[in-house]
């Protein structure tokens, strides 16, 4: 059951995170990669905040926990194509750019994980 559930989440978690990619480039353009920054800063919330619910607070099962955190939320945020994506504009000579989107995605991460942490521990 679990490897279902994980495989299920991911399987949504892809496909959301391929249509926020694609509404955030038509809608801001590909400047920087916004809806990779999107899905990593919202992924971090909802991770520290599913996380902390399950684990902490014990308010969600494991299947909550496995379908969200492990599947959805695995196949949802990608740390490589943001790594792929700020190297492609270190070699578009856009170094300002690069650097934008490694501190954007790094520390508006970290704090939205943060901050869903603190928010469920608020119930």
């Amino acid at each position: 059951m679990k490897i279902l559930l994980i495989g299920v989440g991911g399987f949504v978690g892809a496909i959301l995170r391929y249509l926020f990619s694609k509404f955030f480039t038509i809608v801001l353009g590909n400047m920087i990669p916004f809806g990779t920054l999107f899905v990593n800063v919202t992924g971090s919330f909802i991770l520290g905040f599913v996380h902390t619910l399950s684990v902490e607070k014990l308010v969600l099962g494991d299947n909550v926990r496995f379908f969200i955190g492990v599947g959805l939320l695995g196949a949802f945020t990608t740390f490589s194509t943001f790594s792929v994506e700020t190297i492609h504009l270190f070699e578009d000579g856009a170094f300002i750019l690069g650097l934008l989107n490694m501190f954007l995605n790094l520390f508006l991460s970290l704090f939205a994980a943060f901050f869903g942490i603190y928010v469920s521990r608020l119930f």
